[in-house]
């Protein structure tokens, strides 16, 4: 191995590993802009082949496999013992109904790559929850064409019409006292 070619996987290994979120994919990214792997779900795959989306989602697709083909594209699920870490962390911020299953194992893909790569991992996305436990997990995230957030963010469930607070795992469902649909919003009276 040439002196360079050592160099060179040695700045590959000092690099961050890159974890594409669904909305990243569906720009239509060029994987050919990035001298890394990068790392998704199954699920987030999946997302992609909803099937009322699939001719749009065609070109991303064939860019997709493309990518996995070449082995530029790693589709990994994460072991379970994230994912319960995430689903904790997601009830605490008051985002887990907020999160799609496929958001869940991103974001648990991106804390076991962390723990095994020394936390040198980074996660894009779109999606203002997924950020939300992120950055509650040290996880390193950006944002593709659009501002992320600034600080962690506390949500808490309520009904909009009789005020009660609901727990985060009742986001969407109906306010047993008025039937009203519960919604989130900021906590408020706590500093952290």
């Amino acid at each position: 191995m040439t002196h360079q070619n050592q160099k060179n996987n040695e700045m590959k290994k000092k690099s961050p590993l890159l974890i594409f979120d669904t909305n990243i994919f569906l720009t239509g990214i060029d994987f050919s802009l990035f001298d890394r792997i990068i790392y998704t779900t199954p699920s987030i795959i999946e997302e992609i082949k909803v099937k009322k989306y699939t001719q749009k989602n065609q070109n991303i697709l064939n860019k997709i496999y493309a990518a996995f083909e070449n082995k530029t594209l790693i589709i990994k699920p994460p072991e379970q013992k994230y994912m319960q870490i995430v689903i904790k962390k997601s009830k605490l911020t008051g985002d887990f109904n907020a999160l799609s299953d496929a958001d869940k194992e991103l974001i648990a893909l991106a804390l076991e790559l962390a723990k095994n790569n020394e936390n040198n991992v980074k996660v894009f996305s779109n999606d203002y929850s997924l950020e939300n436990v992120c950055y509650e997990l040290n996880i390193p995230f950006f944002s593709l064409y659009k501002d992320g957030i600034k600080s962690k963010i506390i949500w808490e469930v309520y009904c909009p019409y009789c005020k009660k607070t609901h727990k985060v795992e009742d986001l969407y469902k109906a306010c047993e006292i008025c039937g009203s649909k519960l919604k989130r919003r900021l906590k408020r009276n706590k500093i952290y």
